[in-house]
């Protein structure tokens, strides 16, 4: 008994440390699993994580140990403070690369608020005891080193149990998805597979060694990989309808924020959220399987997607992390044709690292928040009705023919200046996020229809392409009930996938092309389908046009894909068949998909870090 007191008078620390991490761990982890959590899933990678901190600690004297412990403490609650409010926004796991992105939380500290949890501070609550008890046992001279012995037997029983449960954890992530952990595509998963702390490892590491490759030049058999994927998907077109018959008009792409696709044709006591661009899709093309593919990057992801038809980076923004890259984008092809190329965004012009990316995407001119009267501000900045009446004064200066990006910003999350939005009876909702959402989106949706009733009369409508698309979700899936109301539906995991889509309407000059299209794709099929109606060339494009490709194929950031007839959720692993939204089990025809998905992001991704479209490096 004597000698487990004093292993307890020991070690206490050790153990008190031990207690707090899993703890900590454990209820992390049933916070990013809202349907599918098991405790069991992250018990043992949580715990074989911890030993090895404390195998590390045990070198170290009383004093010393207790402060090591102490620091990690604090690093891993800020850590997991972090993570839980960025997985609440982005539904997703903080990166490294992600602090390049870090001063962007300035301008949009309401949202990050709103997310914030009063219970989140209860990860701190043992530091704020922690850290008086240190200065108290340290006067009372707990730490001496008098009595200091190296245990040895100690760090090797701790090692001999955690190594194997590290070891067989990886070994089993690395044999379900092999390459998984080099891409760290599916960052949920890893960390729900091996525990955070060996996430936030892994991350490092990756991140750092990215950082180191992204000197090496590519190797030509890796070259070859991306040349392969990319004319696989130049070839499968079954025709080519509609080549140039718009060509020389102007373009304006339209990228709304927030706009989801639920509220298109919805009603709220009887009157429609949308009503404008409900009466504006009847005379255009309208696809109603259009998903966002964004990731970290948010706003500027939709925008870069759109642009250049390539994934977004696979941790951060690729508006930071490659915006000194060379681009086959959109207006850069639509330039080499004689157009004048603008944008338009009612915020600060360095914010998303635009003013350096719109250059590099060969955008003439950028309209920024400076560049416009601030006559009246809702949320974030100028507000649309202002935007918008300005922006067609500024468009109608441009020497046709023209590209003219268009970005807005009232709608933005969290949608909490309903004073300003004007009268919208959203019954039942009112006070609620979905209510004040619906308030905002109504809002944009009349000034749209304004902005649109000016084209038609400056005659600007009949000379040009629009395409209006939204950027990203608009409700997080805490509010699912709400959501789950309003709709009349059950949501499900399958379900809530679905309603990751954002709508996309085309309308032509000529009207010619109408109707609903009921493919499922993404934002990366925009710029392609573009490009077909204004005979435009470009061989290094991921997305498809959508007139002419029937393959339907949508890949997520994560390595989740859908073909339009089964879905697979990369962060739980799992096969939906969409139809029945039962679970299926994997096929060699599925496992082939999967790969294809992850080689296409790859592909991306090297293009990306190692600039390839500078030069024409690929060829």
């Amino acid at each position: 008994m004597k000698k487990y007191k004093t292993y307890l008078y020991n070690y206490w620390d050790i153990i008190l440390f031990f207690i707090l991490m899993l703890t900590k761990l454990l209820t992390y982890g049933s916070k990013l699993q809202l349907k599918h959590f098991k405790y069991s899933r992250i018990l043992y990678p949580a715990i074989a994580s911890i030993l090895l901190v404390i195998a590390l600690s045990l070198i170290l004297k009383r004093k010393g140990r207790f402060i090591f412990l102490l620091l990690f403490n604090i690093l891993i609650s800020i850590i997991i403070i972090g993570d839980l409010n960025y997985f609440r926004y982005f539904k997703d796991l903080f990166s490294l690369p992600i602090l390049i992105n870090s001063f962007q939380l300035g301008a949009v500290g309401s949202s990050v608020l709103e997310l914030f949890k009063f219970w989140d501070l209860v990860y701190i609550l043992d530091i704020l005891i922690l850290i008086p008890l240190f200065l108290a046992l340290k006067r009372k001279g707990i730490f001496s080193e008098n009595n200091y012995k190296f245990d040895h037997k100690l760090i090797i029983i701790t090692l001999i149990i955690a190594i194997p449960i590290e070891f067989i954890n990886f070994y089993k992530l690395s044999q379900e998805q092999p390459k998984l952990i080099s891409t760290m595509y599916n960052k949920v998963y890893i960390a729900e597979k091996l525990g955070v702390l060996n996430y936030h490892y892994i991350d490092f590491y990756c991140s750092s060694t990215n950082f180191i490759k992204r000197k090496i030049p590519v190797s030509s058999n890796k070259k070859e990989d991306i040349k392969n994927v990319l004319a696989q998907k130049n070839t499968s077109y079954n025709s080519s309808k509609y080549k140039g018959i718009y060509e020389y008009k102007n373009v304006i792409p339209i990228q709304v924020e927030a706009l989801q696709n639920f509220v298109i044709n919805k009603k709220i006591n009887n009157k429609e959220i949308t009503p404008n661009l409900n009466k504006f899709l009847n005379k255009s093309l309208y696809f109603n399987n259009y998903f966002y593919q964004i990731a970290s990057g948010s706003t500027s992801d939709a925008e870069f997607i759109t642009n250049n038809s390539l994934y977004p980076a696979a941790s951060g923004a690729a508006y930071f992390l490659y915006s000194g890259n060379h681009f086959n984008s959109l207006p850069s092809k639509l330039k080499e044709k004689g157009y004048n190329t603008a944008a338009f965004h009612g915020y600060k012009e360095n914010f998303w690292n635009r003013n350096l990316m719109y250059k590099n995407m060969n955008i003439d001119r950028f309209y920024s928040e400076k560049d416009y009267k601030i006559d009246e501000k809702i949320g974030l900045g100028l507000s649309d009705k202002c935007f918008l009446n300005e922006t067609i004064e500024k468009m109608k200066k441009l020497k046709e023919p023209y590209f003219s990006f268009v970005v807005t910003l009232t709608s933005h999350f969290p949608y909490e200046a309903t004073d300003k939005y004007g009268e919208f009876d959203v019954g039942e909702y009112e006070g609620t996020l979905l209510g004040n959402y619906m308030k905002s989106i109504h809002y944009t949706d009349e000034q749209l229809g304004v902005f649109l009733d000016k084209l038609e009369k400056e005659n600007i409508l009949a000379n040009s392409i629009i395409a209006i698309y939204g950027d990203h979700y608009a409700i997080p899936r805490e509010n699912e009930k709400d959501l789950s109301n309003f709709l009349g539906k059950d949501i499900d995991e399958l379900n809530w996938i679905e309603l990751q889509k954002v709508p996309l309407i085309i309308h032509t000059p000529d009207e010619k092309l109408k109707g609903i299209n009921n493919e499922y794709c993404g934002q990366i099929d925009l710029y392609p389908t573009l490009a077909n109606l204004l005979n435009i060339k470009n061989n290094t494009m991921f997305g498809r046009d959508l007139l002419n490709s029937k393959n339907e194929s949508v890949i997520f950031r994560n390595g989740s894909f859908t073909d339009g007839k089964v879905f697979y959720i990369s962060p739980i692993n799992t096969y939906y068949d969409i139809k029945t939204h039962k679970k299926i089990n994997e096929t060699e025809e599925l496992k082939t998909k999967k790969d294809n998905a992850i080689s296409e992001l790859n592909s991306s991704d090297n293009i990306l870090k190692h600039d390839l479209l500078k030069n024409n490096k690929l060829n």
